[in-house]
């Protein structure tokens, strides 16, 4: 498995150590057979890139120890029961109620998702608005979009941070299309490409429904 082969490199097996708790570098160091300054090197870059954290000291014979533990957002990226919790959330959703309804409830999750993600709507152009909204989608949500301009405004992804729902479920798009238009403050419309590898795409401003079909 990919995961597996990351987590077996060098950084990899700190992160699973970490994941069961926080560690010194000397914790580290023995559990590995390395050295304290190898792991030490390799635990300040890591911190440095935002996936390790220090929470404390240990006492020690000389001087404290800090203590380190894997950052939130690393342990968000490691956990495998989003996806499925997720899917079968939205698929019990679509077996009990009308399709209307969930492609309501849908668009009110990603208006209030764009809420969550920026504390404020973008100003500006609409061209700054709308490269707002791909910068969104890719830092907060782990898209890969890009913007293209064809009579108004289109975000096109290389790929879906959601596809492995959107192909059952097209109405988890009109969610994003929702967060898409609470950010940019004017009409989009969702081009997404759903059949086999699924790829974003959002058309912004008017005559532009059928760029990107």
């Amino acid at each position: 498995m990919l995961r597996q082969q990351l987590l077996d490199t060098g950084r990899g097996r700190i992160v699973t150590l970490l994941q069961r708790g926080p560690l010194t570098v000397d914790d580290i160091a023995s559990k590995l057979g390395h050295s304290a300054s190898g792991v030490r090197a390799q635990i300040t870059a890591m911190e440095r890139d935002g996936v390790v954290r220090p929470v404390g000291r240990r006492p020690g014979t000389t001087r404290p120890s800090r203590i380190f533990e894997l950052t939130p957002e690393v342990e968000q990226l490691l956990s495998r029961a989003y996806i499925p919790l997720l899917t079968q959330l939205v698929e019990v959703f679509a077996n009990g109620l009308p399709a209307r309804q969930v492609d309501a409830l849908l668009r009110e999750t990603g208006r209030k998702l764009a809420g969550e993600l920026s504390s404020r709507r973008p100003s500006g152009t609409l061209r700054s608005r709308v490269m707002a909204a791909s910068e969104l989608l890719n830092e907060q949500l782990g898209a890969v979009t890009h913007v293209e301009q064809n009579g108004g405004y289109i975000i096109r992804g290389e790929g879906c941070p959601l596809s492995a729902l959107t192909g059952k479920h097209p109405a988890v798009c009109r969610a994003m299309e929702s967060l898409v238009k609470e950010i940019v403050g004017a009409p989009v419309h969702e081009c997404c490409e759903r059949a086999q590898r699924p790829r974003c795409c959002f058309e912004i401003g008017t005559g532009t429904k059928s760029a990107g079909r």
